[in-house]
C-alpha cells in the first residue's frame, strides 16, 4: 500500500514485505514467535527445569557447607570463609524469593547485582584458604557458587552465563597456580575440583539451549501444519489479526463520520487514512487470490522461512488434497531436520509446474493431471535421507531421485484433480 510518505508500509506501520535480517518476514508468526522466545526469562517448560536446578544448587550447597563446618578447625581465619557463606545464602535465597514474587524473570540489574555478590563469595574463600595451600581440597564456597548458576540458566541469557563461567574458570586457576604446589598428588584433586565448579553449568546451558529449540521447532512445525487444510487460495495465518485491526479502524472513522466529530469534506490527513485503509482491504482480497497454503507454510514459518525457496508462479500448489500437502511439507521438515548446517548453505528449492502439454494428458476422461514437482537440495546426501522421508513422499505421488553436485534431487509427479471441473 502506498501511504502518504509513499512508502510501501500497511496500516500497522510495517513496510510490506520487509524481512528481518534473518531471512523472516517480519510481522511473520515465526519472526513474532522467535522475538517472544527470545525475550529474557523463563518460559513454559523451562520454568520447571528451573526449579529442578534451584533444588540441585540446594542440595550442593548444604553438603559444601558441613564439609565446611566439619573442617573449620583447619582453617587458620575462618572469618571471609564464614562471610562468604553468608552472603551465598543470603543471595540465593533472595533471588528464590525474588522469583517467586515477581514471577520467572530477572532483570538486568539484579543479575549485575548477582554477579557482584557471588564474585565477592568466590574472593572471601580463596582469601580463607590462601594460607592452606591446596584450592581443590577446602575450596566449598566458591565451588558451590558455580552451581549457584543453574537456576539463572532459564533467567537470562547464554552468553552471560558463559562469561560468569569464564570469569569463575580464570580465578580458580590463577588461585591453583598462585596457591597449590602442583604434583603428581594434587593435580587431578585440583582438575576436579574446577571441573565440578563449571561443568554442571555448562551443562545445564546446553541442555536448556536444546530443549528450547526442540519446542520452538515443534511449536513452528504445528502451525505450518495448520496450512494443510486451507483452501486452494487463502490468506496467511496473520490475516485475521490485520483484518480486525483494519475493521476496527474502519469502524472508527465511519462512526466519527456519523456522530459528526469528524466533518465533511475530509480532510486531507483523514482523506489518505481512508484511502490506507480501503488499500489494505482490497490487498487482502488480492492476496487471498494469488497465494497458496505452501506459500504460507514457508513465508510464516521461522525455520522453513530461512532454508526453504519456492517457485510456483502458477499457484499449483493449491490444487493438492490435504494428504498430499502433508505428505510434501512433512517431507520437508524430514529433508531439513534439525541441522545446524542450514546457516551453512542447507536448502530445498520447491519449483511447482509448469503443467505441459505431455503431462497435462488427464486420466478419467480428463478429471485428473499431473503437478510436477521438483525437488532441489543443497547440503543434503541420497544416503542421509531417512526411511519416514521416502513414505511422506510416496503420499504426495510417483518420484525419481537423482544427484546434483553431490546433493539430493527429486522429480515427482503429482496427480490432483482437473481444476477445470471444480
Amino acid at each position: 500500500m502506498s501511504s502518504s510518505s509513499g512508502l510501501d508500509e500497511n496500516t500497522l506501520g510495517v513496510p510490506r514485505h520487509r524481512r528481518a535480517a534473518r531471512g523472516l518476514p517480519t510481522s511473520s508468526t515465526g519472526a513474532r514467535s522467535l522475538r517472544q522466545a527470545q525475550q529474557a526469562g523463563a518460559t513454559l517448560g523451562t520454568g520447571y527445569l528451573g526449579m529442578g536446578a534451584a533444588a540441585v544448587a540446594a542440595v550442593q550447597a548444604i553438603y559444601s557447607l558441613i564439609f565446611f563446618l566439619v573442617h573449620l578447625s583447619v582453617y587458620p581465619v575462618a572469618a571471609p570463609a564464614i562471610i562468604a557463606w553468608l552472603i551465598y545464602l543470603a543471595t540465593f535465597i533472595g533471588v528464590v524469593t525474588l522469583v517467586a514474587i515477581q514471577g520467572e524473570r530477572l532483570t538486568a540489574t539484579v543479575m549485575i547485582g548477582v554477579c557482584v555478590a557471588l564474585a565477592i563469595v568466590v574472593g572471601l574463600d580463596f582469601v580463607a584458604i590462601w594460607p592452606l595451600h591446596n584450592v581443590g581440597a577446602y575450596a566449598t564456597a566458591s565451588i558451590t557458587v558455580g552451581f549457584g548458576l543453574l537456576p539463572l540458566v532459564t533467567l537470562r541469557p547464554a552468553c552471560e552465563l558463559i562469561i560468569c563461567l569464564s570469569v569463575l574458570f580464570v580465578a580458580f586457576v590463577v588461585a591453583v597456580v598462585l596457591t597449590t604446589p602442583i604434583t603428581a598428588k594434587t593435580f587431578p584433586q585440583q582438575v576436579s575440583m574446577i571441573g565440578i565448579a563449571i561443568l554442571p553449568a555448562l551443562i545445564a546451558i546446553y541442555l536448556v539451549q536444546r530443549f528450547r529449540r526442540m519446542i520452538q521447532i515443534e511449536l513452528d512445525r504445528v502451525l505450518v501444519q495448520s496450512t494443510v487444510t486451507q483452501p486452494r487460495l487463502a490468506v496467511g495465518m496473520l490475516a485475521s489479526d490485520e483484518l480486525a485491526r483494519l475493521d476496527l479502524a474502519a469502524e472508527k472513522l465511519l462512526d466519527g463520520v456519523a456522530t459528526g466529530d469528524v466533518p465533511l469534506p475530509l480532510e486531507p490527513q483523514v482523506a489518505s487514512t481512508a484511502a490506507s485503509l480501503a488499500t489494505e482491504l482490497r490487498l487482502h482480497l488480492i492476496e487471498g487470490r494469488r497465494e497458496t497454503w505452501l506459500y504460507h507454510a514457508v513465508t510464516e514459518s521461522e525455520y522453513l522461512g530461512r532454508a526453504v525457496k519456492l517457485s510456483d508462479p502458477s499457484s499449483l500448489a493449491g490444487l493438492l488434497a490435504p494428504e498430499q500437502r502433508d505428505g510434501l511439507l512433512q517431507a520437508v521438515w524430514l529433508l531439513l531436520g534439525d541441522r545446524r548446517t542450514r546457516a551453512a548453505g542447507v536448502s530445498v528449492t520447491l519449483t511447482l509446474g509448469p503443467i505441459t502439454q505431455s503431462n497435462s494428458i488427464a486420466s478419467l476422461a480428463g478429471r485428473t493431471v499431473e503437478v510436477p514437482i521438483d525437488v532441489s537440495t543443497t547440503g543434503i546426501r541420497r544416503n542421509r535421507v531417512t526411511p519416514p522421508t521416502w513414505s511422506a513422499l510416496q503420499r504426495v505421488g510417483d518420484f525419481q531421485t537423482s544427484t546434483q553436485s553431490g546433493s539430493l534431487r527429486l522429480a515427482i509427479r503429482c496427480t490432483v484433480e482437473n481444476p477445470a471441473d471444480t
